[in-house]
């Protein structure tokens, strides 16, 4: 490949500009499998964009379209329509090998027969690049994944976790602009999935990689993201960052999948206030008159002895060990709550009175 070097006189145009701070850009990409017209649709109409040095995760249930969404970025399907743009290049009718990315699957996808520096240099030697090259970058990336002296190993002599630190450092080796994860830490028990997400992005911060990242797991997405796009149905339901999703979700939907919450109907009044039986909250925004939901997160009630609030009395109770997940009987239904507070440990058939925080309460339509 020849490398050209562009020069620009004057100022960039914003689209020349917006373009140049994108590593991936989606626009109204549509895709159904078959060439059937009347197929329904996997994917509709979305557009969307990863900005370069970010993470950027695709959220959502299983069959909402995120990993297919993944697999159009990699060139492994083609959209039905729309434009995709990487590094500010049209790659829509492009193939993998021309895209200048790197996808790490769930399954690593290492070759049993080689060892740790084969596996890792494997894409270099097929891109031509010489043995020493290969050897001297494949030796640095694997010190920067904190796998130093594992060269000579084959994948059947690393634990899960070692695994897909060459898995990692395979897709690394070859400098994409672009670095695609599918549900890497699905494999993995919890304290390892913990441990990796950590270090992945701590790698993404440190190299400025720009990353689009595929799970189901909203504590996942949660601990990584610059930036979270939750997808319904082949459609984006929401996008923003993090806490944008988590505090102010805009449906029932992204309420209760973003993180555990309980939805229940309350009214919104004429005071702007919105009333939830004997509650009253101050929405973050301006709602409609009538009935809408209020989803609530279990860390958001507050348990007092007395006072005023929603009466409640305790049916079950669990000690996870930094918490305890109490079940209260109460006029608004069966209400799930986390409390920290193990100090003042609540009995079985114990009357109290739930309160809500600011924090972790929000109105969506209803």
């Amino acid at each position: 490949m020849t490398e050209v070097s562009v020069t620009y006189s004057g100022t960039l145009n914003n689209e020349e500009n917006t373009l140049m701070n994108h590593g991936i850009e989606f626009r109204n990409i549509s895709k159904r499998y078959g060439t059937d017209p009347a197929a329904p649709l996997v994917v509709f109409d979305v557009s969307f964009a990863v900005p370069k040095g970010t993470l950027t995760t695709i959220l959502g249930p299983s069959g909402c379209g995120k990993t297919t969404t993944l697999r159009m970025m990699a060139g492994l399907e083609s959209p039905t329509s729309g434009q995709i743009l990487i590094d500010g290049k049209d790659v829509t009718t492009l193939g993998p090998s021309e895209r200048n990315l790197s996808m790490m699957f769930q399954s690593y996808a290492l070759f049993p027969h080689m060892d740790v520096l084969a596996n890792v240099g494997y894409g270099l030697k097929m891109g031509g690049v010489s043995k020493d090259e290969t050897r001297r970058r494949a030796q640095e990336v694997l010190r920067s994944v904190g796998l130093v002296g594992f060269d000579a190993r084959l994948p059947s002599e690393l634990s899960g976790g070692q695994q897909q630190r060459v898995a990692l450092a395979r897709a690394l080796v070859l400098e994409p602009a672009v670095l695609l994860f599918d549900e890497p830490l699905s494999n993995l028990d919890a304290r390892l999935r913990r441990e990796m997400r950590e270090e992945i992005r701590s790698l993404q911060q440190r190299l400025q990689l720009t990353v689009a990242y595929v799970t189901h797991d909203q504590s996942e997405a949660l601990a990584v993201s610059d930036h979270i796009i939750v997808m319904q149905e082949g459609c984006i339901a929401q996008r923003g960052t993090p806490q944008e999703l988590y505090e102010r979700p805009m449906s029932e939907f992204v309420a209760g999948f973003m993180g555990e919450a309980m939805l229940f109907t309350a009214s919104a009044l004429e005071c702007g206030t919105v009333a939830l039986g004997p509650l009253t909250i101050q929405p973050v925004a301006p709602v409609k008159l009538g009935a809408v939901k209020v989803a609530v997160r279990p860390e958001a009630w507050q348990i007092r002895r007395s006072g005023a609030g929603v009466a409640a009395k305790l049916v079950k109770s669990a000690y996870l060990g930094s918490c305890y997940e109490y079940s209260f009987d109460t006029e608004l239904g069966r209400v799930f709550v986390v409390s920290a507070d193990l100090s003042h440990v609540l009995e079985l058939g114990e009357v109290v009175v739930l309160c809500l925080s600011e924090h972790g309460v929000s109105v969506v339509p209803g």
